[in-house]
């Protein structure tokens, strides 16, 4: 638990959290911090987004101060006055309180699914190493009793009100954004795939994860595999089109390999804010909660070739792009 608790050395700091509410829509929530820029060094971004993605209520709200309160055993506050407040947990519980004149939100988890029964973080023991980012999931899936309002918006789905919701949390911290990344991550209740990735000194790195409901085919990917420089790899294959509104990943060994193709449909992307040195650029990412995704897993004997094992399909997943890969970055052109 303690890469979720507050890494004060950081020069950013964000936290990730996306509930899945009972109509199917999705509300995506950040608290982010660059402690010493001087324009906008701290963010609030509440996105609610409606099942069929074509109603998005969004607030970024700037802040002057965010407060990380560290507490015993790894619990900690992140404190953000005027607008609200996340509190950690010993047991790694977690409740949101937030209240603003647009929008209030409250939640706290009853449970949580941790990365995997092998490492509390997909990085492994690369997460004790000096890298320049670092990118931690708390929970795969947490479920979550929790009200929401939204004054302005009379059709709000009633049973998005107040219920219980499924939630999925991560954090980055770092020294600095990738200049390119990309973010997919879906699901059910017993499976899923989350993957997180892009440029970093000067080469291609991700992370993945895909848990299946038949545990021969569940498995991590982390660098050397998943990992090429100059576009090459024995390991790795991966193509980002935003044009297309897609991402494929081919990663391998010499027996087992794992194709994942994600897509979404345009139109159905949000834009948010990401952190830099200076403080947070608005339009510098966009998602999509509209995402099919497809986990396909081969495996190769010494004298045959590959063969499909398994596949299974998502739907409403989460697409990401970043930076590099998301030309509309840092303009006026938004992704919807």
């Amino acid at each position: 638990m303690e890469h979720f608790a507050p890494h004060p050395s950081s020069q950013f700091e964000g936290y990730y959290s996306k509930f899945r509410l009972p109509s199917g829509a999705s509300i995506a929530l950040i608290v982010c911090t660059v402690p010493q820029a001087k324009k906008r060094p701290h963010m609030v971004s509440f996105s609610y987004v409606s099942k069929d993605s074509k109603h998005v209520f969004q607030r970024e709200l700037w802040a002057d101060h965010l407060q990380m309160v560290p507490h015993a055993h790894n619990a900690f506050d992140l404190r953000v006055p005027g607008i609200g407040n996340i509190k950690v947990h010993p047991d790694s519980t977690s409740e949101y309180t937030f209240d603003t004149d647009d929008f209030s939100f409250h939640g706290k988890t009853t449970t949580r699914t941790a990365w995997s029964e092998a490492t509390e973080t997909p990085e492994s023991m690369l997460v004790y190493l000096p890298l320049p980012l670092h990118w931690h999931v708390q929970s795969l899936s947490s479920d979550c009793d929790f009200d929401l309002s939204i004054p302005s918006d009379p059709n709000l789905p009633s049973e998005d009100k107040k219920g219980t919701a499924t939630v999925h949390q991560e954090k980055n911290w770092a020294n600095s954004f990738p200049s390119a990344h990309i973010w997919v991550q879906a699901r059910t209740p017993t499976t899923g795939i989350c993957i997180a990735g892009g440029k970093i000194l000067g080469m291609e790195a991700y992370l993945a994860g895909y848990r299946s409901s038949k545990p021969q085919y569940s498995m991590d990917w982390r660098p050397p595999l998943a990992l090429r420089v100059a576009y090459l790899s024995p390991s790795m294959s991966v193509s980002q089109n935003w044009d297309e509104r897609s991402f494929e990943m081919s990663l391998q060994t010499w027996t087992q390999k794992m194709v994942v193709k994600a897509q979404a449909p345009k139109g159905t992307f949000f834009s948010l804010s990401s952190p830099f040195a200076d403080g947070h650029r608005e339009n510098f990412l966009a998602q999509s909660f509209a995402t099919t995704i497809t986990v396909q897993i081969y495996e190769a004997g010494l004298l045959s070739g590959w063969q499909l094992k398994h596949e299974e399909s998502f739907e409403h997943g989460s697409l990401e792009f970043g930076g590099g890969y998301y030309p509309p970055a840092g303009t006026d052109e938004r992704s919807h």
